[in-house]
């Protein structure tokens, strides 16, 4: 076939009867991928950086830097350098001296990073994408893991397939950044519905619900992160293999089918034949095999297997942790429903849903408002409109969303929500709190009752229901005092008041509202309490079979009196061995005091001389991106585990590193229109930084924060020590400049 241009010959690949042991009429293809001009990852390198060039994202001549072990270097090498582009490739000590040598003879600039990070060598590799970026002016970043135009690069492959075969029953791919299987069986699957999709993992990666082992040798598939290219909807199953036995497959397909390639090829080929073997006559099954073994011949072909190698999988429930090769069913059409009703608006609300179908659960978002929620589009999730604060409406729209299907559990990620998702829990018959308990957390006046029938430690208070019994209420508490509303959250109305007359103007401001941010009814009440001058901390707790575990404790800055707002977090904070847990006894009689028995908790705390006092308990998860803080500095995945004991699920709460993590919040110094976020550049590529996001959007009103949703972002920074992420931090925060002007 003729072509103008190397660039114009990526495509159009081979799809080759394989010859496997399977009953007659059966038919087992592979789609050699191998055979692009360096491998399958030039689809992806092609469809992206000509959409770029095609938008303006990338300027004629500008630099391109990705960050990439593998093929997906060796495409955007050849088509950048192809069309004129610096090529500037970040990957690892793990890349083959094939692949480097292919690299630096396309004239690429190759940058090696030397060391892990708290996210393995993908975050080690980021961090320095970052840099670069910062000290390249004009360049660009494909995004592999996020850009759209991954997945749809491979539209043209689905379109050979149905060109070449007509029909395909089965397909079965590997799964790194999702692109390549996700991309071309939802092409194939609007042509094709009854379709099965089979994806392939390695043993140690967390793309499919495993825990991360950093050490594992294969090259090509499986991730440390979570990429946003992976559709979960779209598989119906997923297998993994060890290394040894992706490797013994890898020489197996050569020796039986000729075909000389990478372990994902050889991993695809080991699934195939076991399908193939017992698939009924007329079937007919596709491998993509995605890269050549050139590269491999050390690390694969050389490789001597340690123990034994399967010939056939374990068949385990999804979320069982593997060890060898074992596949897991994920039915698209029979999901489990995991019903959410509302969720939060920032921080773990939409990326809870995400979590959901990576679990092999069909999340739902029962919801007052679809549009409340930014992002929810892309999460995939089904939203049901209903009038969340009718019980009835509540369970009928739950029933229809269902429509037949197992409802696996009920949970929301909002304050605002727990005890309607404790009562729709009871009424489906899955975990989930007594909605006595939901209402104990909800209501601090009604905290403050079970604590002090506890005889627990806390701070002096009065509930009173109009503005005339605040006097009364600051001279039983003295002065300085706080003012809050019993059913608030986020700071929200909670203030430091240093007389009489600004605590009966704030009680009187708070009594006047009859709705809340939620429109629900106010509960028509106000707490006056007395202040405890002490530092705050957060206690992160989970609870399963009526046990409390402490994961451990955070340490909390606020913006200077008279609000609350969070401004900054460190996990896990610096204590004492006897201050920890002193604290986190105090967390756990306090979730015994309101009978809380399942899933997380966030428990607030000062610590004073006298011991830990219990500000309030918050029967969610904490919010402000402290889960996100815990995860990278143990590992422990605490979205994930909320949504496990929703359902029932075993729990994985021991943590595999002890790093440190910590986060600054991004806030206007002045009231006015917000005009600019900048440095977030620069400040990504601060060492020990993680990521830098920002929310505020240009042009709103901003102002120094009173609630928490006056926050326009974050930075989150993971050390080894305290002191290296304190480091970061503030030198990540001196380069980020909020700019706004004065409204007229």
């Amino acid at each position: 076939m003729r072509h103008d241009t190397l660039v114009d010959a990526i495509g159009n690949t081979p799809a080759v009867r394989l010859r496997v042991d399977a009953p007659d009429g059966v038919e087992v293809y592979g789609k050699l991928e191998l055979l692009n001009p360096y491998a399958m990852k030039d689809r992806v390198a092609r469809r992206i950086i000509l959409e770029a060039r095609r938008t303006g994202a990338l300027r004629e001549g500008a630099p391109i830097v990705e960050s990439s072990s593998g093929t997906m270097a060796l495409g955007v090498a050849l088509v950048g350098t192809y069309l004129g582009h610096p090529v500037h490739i970040v990957t690892d000590p793990r890349i083959d001296p094939v692949t480097l040598a292919k690299l630096e003879a396309m004239g690429c600039s190759v940058h090696i990073v030397k060391a892990m990070t708290a996210h393995g060598w993908q975050g080690a590799r980021l961090e320095r994408l970052a840099e670069l970026m910062r000290d390249l002016p004009g360049s660009w970043w494909p995004q592999q893991y996020s850009n759209p135009d991954n997945p749809a690069a491979y539209r043209t492959l689905a379109a050979e397939l149905l060109d070449d075969l007509g029909t395909v029953n089965v397909l079965v791919g590997s799964v790194g950044s999702g692109g390549s299987l996700c991309g071309t069986s939802a092409a194939l699957l609007e042509h094709l519905p009854d379709l099965k999709v089979v994806g392939v993992d390695c043993v140690g990666s967390v793309l499919f619900g495993q825990p991360d082992v950093a050490t594992r040798k294969q090259g090509g598939l499986g991730n440390s992160l979570h990429p946003d290219n992976i559709d979960y909807r779209l598989f119906d199953e997923v297998h993994w293999l060890s290394d040894d036995e992706a490797f013994d497959a890898t020489k197996s397909l050569a020796r039986e089918q000729k075909i000389f390639a990478g372990n994902t090829s050889g991993s695809v080929y080991r699934v195939l034949t076991h399908l193939a073997a017992r698939a009924a006559p007329g079937t007919r099954l596709v491998g993509i095999m995605p890269d050549r073994g050139d590269r491999y011949v050390d690390s694969v072909y050389g490789h001597e297997a340690a123990g034994p190698i399967a010939t056939v999988p374990t068949e385990v429930a999804f979320g069982t942790t593997v060890h060898n090769w074992s596949c897991a069913a994920l039915p698209r059409r029979e999901r489990p429903v995991l019903l959410f009703v509302e969720s939060n608006t920032t921080g773990t609300g939409m990326l809870a849903l995400r979590t959901a179908t990576r679990l092999g659960l069909a999340p739902v978002l029962l919801t007052k408002d679809p549009a409340r929620y930014p992002g929810l589009d892309e999460t995939g999730c089904s939203a049901v409109l209903c009038d969340t604060e009718d019980e009835a409406a509540v369970r009928a729209a739950a029933n229809s969303a269902a429509a037949g299907r197992t409802v696996a559990g009920v949970t929301t990620t909002s304050d605002f929500y727990l005890v309607h998702a404790a009562a729709l829990a009871r009424s489906f018959e899955r975990p989930g709190h007594a909605p006595g308990t939901a209402a104990l957390c909800r209501d601090k006046s009604l905290t403050r009752a079970a604590l002090s029938e506890a005889g627990m430690p806390q701070p002096a208070h009065v509930v009173v229901g109009s503005a005339e019994g605040v006097a009364a209420a600051v001279a039983r508490v003295g002065l300085p005092c706080v003012v809050k509303p019993v059913d608030g959250s986020g700071s929200q109305d909670v203030r430091w008041c240093a007389d009489e007359a600004s605590a009966v103007t704030q009680a009187a401001h708070i009594l006047a509202a009859t709705e809340n941010v939620r429109g629900q009814a106010r509960a028509g009440k106000v707490l006056v309490e007395e202040f405890v001058d002490a530092p705050e901390y957060s206690v992160e707790m989970f609870c399963a079979d009526g046990e409390a575990v402490c994961v451990g404790v955070t340490g909390r800055t606020a913006t200077a009196l008279p609000h609350f707002v969070e401004t900054g977090h460190v996990f896990p904070a610096v204590l004492s061995t006897t201050a920890g847990a002193d604290i986190a006894e105090c967390a756990r009689k306090a979730l015994e005091a309101v009978g809380f028995e399942l899933g997380p908790a966030h428990v607030e705390v000062r610590l004073t001389p006298a011991g830990p006092v219990v500000i309030e308990i918050n029967g969610r998860l904490a919010g402000g991106m402290i889960p996100q803080l815990v995860r990278a500095a143990t590992g422990i995945d605490l979205l994930d585990q909320q949504l496990r004991a929703a359902t029932g699920r075993p729990l994985a709460l021991t943590a595999d590193r002890a790093l440190h993590a910590g986060l600054r919040f991004l806030t206007a110094t002045e009231t006015g229109r917000l005009t600019g976020i900048t440095g977030v550049a620069e400040a990504a590529g601060v060492p020990g930084v993680e990521s830098v996001v920002t929310t505020g959007a240009l042009g709103r009103t901003v102002r120094p924060p009173r609630t928490a949703y006056d926050r326009l972002g974050h930075v989150i920074a993971v050390g080894s020590t305290p002191q290296e992420v304190e480091t970061a931090l503030e030198t990540a925060m001196a380069l980020i400049r909020v700019e706004t002007v004065r409204e007229p």
